[in-house]
């Protein structure tokens, strides 16, 4: 407990430290924790650890059939390779041999039948990873192949579903359909996206005594992790340790999918008594994992005059591939966002989950709300064009009231309303009234290129609805040099998740950010925990450590106020520093005094989200905790004899309540909008008619670049407005919401192609709007406009 190389303050010069404010604390633009790492190379990740002297090496042989039965396995040629250890089919699992995480659905090992290509047959451990695929290529297996269902439309239609349908219900919208003046209907298909993480799927695996392991996995789900190692296995969940530092990029990839190559390794590492690590090269990680869910959508819409919804019916189909995973969640989102920003009136929304050959499809960045807001915005657009509005005007004319039609059709008020507020600040920052009359002055006259220019909203309920989620636990100790140990639950995958809920205690306890140690999420410190998903990390997370730091700083203050003889209220903490009435100490000094009269320093902390609850069977309640706000206004040009497009500007204003990190929060809704923009736009997922995945690498599957952001990006936070809930310091979740944001990019994309038709026609362009579909979209315009004059002089000749 030395202090000897202190140097002693005079209490002037502590009172002057302790009027100065942090620099670090909440509310202000802290660097990321791992920057300097991350562009140094020297952050490490699980394929950076030194590995060990007998570690094994997998790799798994996959179904090249879509759907089949297997026949027969021969591993005996595996074994003819120098190095091979060991080769594992479903009959070598000890335990479990099911890793669904909700349900069945999802063999560790392919067992009698295969439902997708690259389903999991056999897996081959090595002592490198070159002999582990030479080896496993050589195995023999044979299938009688079954009829596959490969389109979503075909399941749809036959009822071939993963679970059953779900429904939400107010109203009568066939009566009100009835009776509407106006009436459309229309389809729209919605593609998936793959998460294309830079650190593909990765695990190591080290066996313990007492048939216990530790697992090192890239994975936003260590609890999910631990548990179905631990039931593989079929040992008790205190055998298995899940540790997680950081991962590459998750986007929601690692939260069920991370479960393959730890439990593969974990069955590897019990039968042979050797470390075992399993890291997917990235064509068959694209081949092996499940993507975002591609979505077919129906509509049939009834508005007045003004635009104005008075009824629809709305039919949300999601492929969820071959097994449940986390389809049921993630169509029931769409379904509680397929009203976006919109008051529907009286709607009838149902939620289909469809069954196909292709791999089982899951969580990504936004959770299926994404899919289900696509499609009213392509109901906005349609709308427009058949009163010949501006689609703007439409989608205001829409928006959900403050004090009237403000009850979604799941019953939830929408309460703090920024919509309408945010909208004229975005329309006059952006000037979006003047853009919109240059446009179509240039559109005039500009027979090739046409510019296209869309502003629209985002409304996002944040909370998992899955409501036993909305937990977290955290875990601090404070040494007796007054610096700070943090664990908490949640996962670092690059969104700066630690690096907020360090300034979270750093605020708490007044100190600079830099005497705060975050170590690798760790089930054997934090138990429990629930996915880093859903938005839900910061305000989770971040709240638990508040109660935890808050614990230890009433023992403190209470402490001082005895050893003092002063009251609670007279003990204050700020910069570093505490003042006990007229008495200044150092942080670190308290922390001594403290530990010297026996005061504990470590707290657990917990959180719980309030008043959130849904009755499924009833199909209402408030599933969302609070709604994050955003809207985005962008410019495109598009060659419409190529289908090529540029885009020019986006102009963004996002709600993320009262910031944590600035900085970090803008780079959250920077980064989320370029990622929905390239979900939209040219993110394309083909398989071919024997169900593989062609787009299954970097070659073939394009994420956006450099060159495709806008030519001009302007990213503002809404100011000066706390969430009114009690979340942590009054922030708002920026980690799903500004991914809606790219929607703009698509409706700007098609607005550009509606010039071709003086706007009277909406494109039929379906997501992602490749060069293809919007050249396909221009030739549509044409033939529509060529029709019209031939029109007009048939009805002259008739009078």
């Amino acid at each position: 407990m030395s202090n000897h190389h202190a140097v002693v303050k005079t209490q002037a010069e502590l009172a002057e430290l302790f009027a100065q404010d942090l620099t670090s604390g909440v509310g202000r633009s802290v660097k990321h924790d791992s920057a300097a790492k991350h562009v140094s190379g020297e952050a490490q990740y699980i394929d950076d650890r030194l590995e060990f002297p007998n570690q094994l090496h997998l790799y798994a042989r996959m179904s090249d059939r879509a759907h089949a039965k297997i026949l027969s396995i021969d591993t005996a040629p595996c074994y003819a390779f120098d190095g091979v250890r060991i080769v594992i089919t479903h009959e070598d699992v000890p335990g479990l041999k099911d890793i669904g995480p909700l349900m069945p659905g999802d063999p560790l090992l392919a067992i009698d039948t295969v439902q997708f290509v690259g389903q999991v047959v056999l897996a081959v451990a090595a002592r490198d990873l070159e002999t582990a695929r030479k080896a496993a290529m050589a195995a023999v297996i044979e299938y009688e192949d079954l009829e596959p269902v490969l389109d979503v439309v075909e399941a749809f239609r036959n009822k071939h579903f993963v679970l059953d349908s779900h429904t939400h219900q107010r109203g009568d919208s066939a009566g009100a359909l009835a009776t509407a003046k106006n009436r459309l209907q229309g389809t729209l298909h919605i593609g998936g996206q793959e998460h294309f993480y830079l650190e593909t799927q990765i695990s190591s695996v080290m066996p313990t005594e007492d048939g216990g392991m530790i697992v090192y996995c890239s994975t936003q789900n260590p609890t999910e992790i631990q548990k179905l190692v631990a039931e593989v296995l079929d040992v008790s969940m205190n055998k298995i340790v899940v540790d997680m530092r950081r991962m590459g990029g998750g986007f929601g990839g690692k939260e069920t999918q991370a479960a393959s190559p730890a439990c593969l390794c974990a069955v590897v590492a019990r039968l042979t008594g050797q470390p075992t690590k399993m890291r997917l090269p990235r064509v068959e990680d694209m081949l092996m994992t499940g993507k975002r869910h591609p979505f077919y959508i129906e509509y049939d819409v009834g508005f007045d005059d003004s635009g104005r919804l008075q009824g629809i019916n709305l039919e949300l189909a999601g492929n969820c591939g071959c097994s449940p995973d986390l389809s049921n969640s993630i169509v029931d989102r769409a379904m509680f966002h397929a009203d976006n920003a919109y008051y529907l009136g009286d709607a009838t929304v149902n939620g289909h989950r469809c069954k196909t050959n292709t791999a089982s499809n899951t969580a990504y960045r936004g959770f299926g709300g994404p899919q289900g807001m696509v499609a009213i915005e392509e109901v906005m657009d349609a709308i427009a064009r058949h009163l010949g509005q501006d689609p703007l005007a439409v989608r205001k004319a829409n928006y959900y009231g403050k004090t009237e039609r403000n009850v979604t059709h799941y019953y939830q008020t929408v309460e703090h309303n920024m919509l309408e507020e945010m909208t004229a600040e975005l329309e006059a920052s952006s000037q979006y009234a003047e853009r919109r009359e240059a446009i179509r002055l240039y559109n005039a006259h500009s027979p090739i290129l046409k510019k296209g220019l869309a502003l629209t909203p985002v409304k996002f309920g944040i909370s998992f609805t899955a409501s036993f989620l909305n937990q977290a636990g955290a875990l601090i100790h404070i040494y007796t040099d007054g610096s700070i140990h943090l664990n908490h639950g949640g996962t670092e995958m690059g969104q700066g998740l630690n690096t907020k809920v360090a300034q979270v205690v750093a605020e708490v306890f007044q100190v600079e950010i830099d005497r705060v140690q975050i170590t690798a999420t760790n089930t054997d410190k934090v138990p429990n925990t629930s996915p880093t998903a859903a938005s839900s990390g910061a305000d989770l997370n971040g709240k638990a450590a508040q109660n935890a730091a808050e614990t230890i700083k009433q023992r403190l203050v209470e402490f001082a106020a005895r050893k003092y003889d002063v009251s609670e209220a007279d003990v204050a903490f700020h910069n570093g520093h505490v003042r006990v009435r007229d008495h200044i100490l150092t942080f670190e000094a308290l922390i001594q005094q403290a530990y010297f009269a026996q005061v504990s320093l470590s707290s657990t902390g917990f959180y719980k989200t309030p008043k959130i609850f849904y009755d499924r069977s009833q199909a209402r309640g408030r599933p969302f905790y609070y709604y994050a706000f955003g809207a985005a206004c962008c410019e495109v040009i598009v060659d419409t004899l190529t289908g090529e497009y540029k885009m020019l500007r986006t102009d963004i204003l996002h709600d993320v309540g009262a910031s944590l990190n600035p900085a970090i929060d803008i780079g959250q809704v920077e980064g989320g909008f370029i990622q929905g923009m390239g979900w939209l736009t040219m993110e394309e997922l083909v398989w071919n008619n024997k169900g593989k995945l062609m787009t299954n690498g970097p070659a073939s599957y394009k994420i956006p670049a450099v060159a495709d952001m806008p030519l001009e990006l302007r990213v503002k936070l809404v100011e000066n407005r706390k969430n009114p809930e009690d979340t942590v310091f009054h922030s708002k979740a920026v980690g799903e919401p500004p991914f809606m944001l790219g929607i703009a990019s698509w409706c700007a994309i098609k607005d550009a192609v509606a010039s071709l038709g003086d706007y009277r026609h909406q494109p039929k362009i379906d997501a992602p709007a490749t060069p293809e579909r919007v050249l396909w979209g221009c030739e549509q315009m044409r033939k529509l406009q060529a029709a019209v004059p031939v029109e007009t002089e048939t009805e002259m000749a008739s009078l």
